[in-house]
């Protein structure tokens, strides 16, 4: 970058002043707790019933209200529901499942433990979702589903990927646990697969303590969801065929606790001012960092509304001939609180590439065994995740602190030539 490009404020990391001097912590906090959260909670507290209680039945009415879908089963967490998920739709021995490597691990484990074979397909670059060209090369006589994962609060591109589902009789799965709040052409995430999953994990866009949703259109998925984590609600399901099993269940206890209910049903109240505020302040930054001509900031394309549980942006190196790593460095010593994304790429994690996978979902000695996985695979997934930069979601950010953010980005960017490298 030429001299006469640079601004006059020098970089932190070379002796300037930090950029952003503003205080950060209130403006960052998450989740948000009013005396509205201590009162739900105080009340179900008091009501002594801590197991089992009214709160949670009408969290579900809640998230069927909102969604419009009309079965919908609280769990424990996100985890447990996708777990049951998978169990409701029959994935067992060496069925395979389609998944992003670029996910939480909560997206694929529980394929493992009901005997089923991860399958992970590429990335794409634009909504950072499951590419639906490298999915369609990936199915085989035994794939049964896939799992749509709307990553970080962006839509997956989901007319492609349900044409492709429709065309081989694939389920659809839809981690929406990032994406409380988008949607996609006008539809709600969470109302366009087979199943739905939601967590409300305490970082989440409708966060509780911990917990998650199940929801379907489908009454027979619904009581298989039923008899696999909620046994206690069998005997009252006197027309289902699955009552058989209330004195067993399916051996897991997949509950939400009253506490965690209490506070997501208050929580949901206020998402979407929560989510417009949040969004307010992501997108401004975004398009100021676009400007720089070095970053993209994964801004919705027409048609999508994102959400932004994480706040993430492609960063194009050879633009600047600074690297990622040394960028980071400078951000940070400017007072930005950046870094690398948080999610290692699964397929490269000891669980798979060791063979451990085999080991936990009870396939050894079977042919279903056979898969390799290799580190080295998904090369665009791999590439793109480098290129990552991950900021704070500013969700209760004031445009002074926003504007300090931009001072920043644009001092390093300008002094990019003279920022130190580490492997220098």
């Amino acid at each position: 970058m030429s001299s006469s490009a640079k601004t006059s404020h020098q970089p932190a990391i070379l002796g300037g002043s930090p950029s952003i001097t503003r205080p950060q912590k209130e403006a960052l906090r998450w989740p948000i707790i009013t005396e509205e959260d201590e009162q739900a909670v105080l009340r179900v507290l008091r009501s002594g019933e801590l197991s089992i209680h009214d709160e949670v039945f009408a969290l579900e009415e809640d998230y069927r209200q909102w969604l419009d879908m009309p079965f919908a089963v609280a769990h424990n967490n996100g985890t447990g529901a996708i777990h049951a998920a998978l169990h409701a739709l029959g994935i067992t021995t060496g069925d395979e499942v389609i998944v992003p490597s670029a996910t939480w691990w909560s997206s694929v484990m529980p394929i493992l433990h009901l005997g089923g074979v991860p399958v992970f397909a590429e990335t794409e670059d634009e909504c950072i979702g499951l590419d639906p060209a490298s999915v369609k090369e990936r199915i085989t006589e035994r794939t049964k589903a896939i799992m749509v994962v709307h990553l970080f609060g962006m839509p997956s591109k989901m007319d492609e990927l349900q044409a492709i589902a429709d065309a081989h009789q694939l389920a659809i799965i839809e981690d929406a646990s990032h994406a409380h709040g988008a949607t996609y052409h006008g539809r709600k995430i969470g109302t366009l697969g087979d199943v739905a999953i939601f967590s409300m994990q305490g970082n989440k866009l409708l966060p509780s303590a911990e917990g998650g949703m199940f929801l379907t259109r489908d009454q027979s998925l619904y009581e298989k969801v039923i008899r696999y984590g909620h046994y206690e609600r069998l005997l009252p399901m006197k027309d289902s065929p699955n009552r058989r099993f209330a004195a067993t269940g399916f051996g897991h206890k997949f509950r939400m606790s009253p506490l965690s209910a209490a506070v997501a049903r208050v929580q949901l109240k206020h998402l979407d001012e929560r989510n417009s505020r949040r969004n307010e302040n992501c997108i401004y930054l975004s398009e100021q960092l676009e400007k720089l001509g070095c970053f993209r900031c994964a801004l919705a394309p027409e048609g999508f509304q994102r959400v932004y549980f994480e706040f993430l942006i492609r960063y194009d190196e050879s633009k600047t001939g600074l690297p990622i790593g040394d960028l980071a460095r400078a951000l940070q010593a400017e007072g930005a609180l950046v870094g690398a994304p948080r999610y290692p790429l699964l397929h490269q994690q000891p669980m798979f590439t060791d063979g451990t996978w085999i080991k936990v979902a009870r396939l050894k000695g079977t042919p279903f065994a056979e898969r390799t996985y290799d580190p080295r695979d998904l090369p665009r997934t791999t590439m793109g995740n480098a290129t990552l930069l991950k900021l704070p979601s500013f969700p209760q950010a004031e445009r002074a602190l926003l504007d300090q953010y931009v001072q920043a980005f644009e001092t390093v960017i300008a002094h990019a030539d003279d920022i130190p490298r580490e492997d220098a």
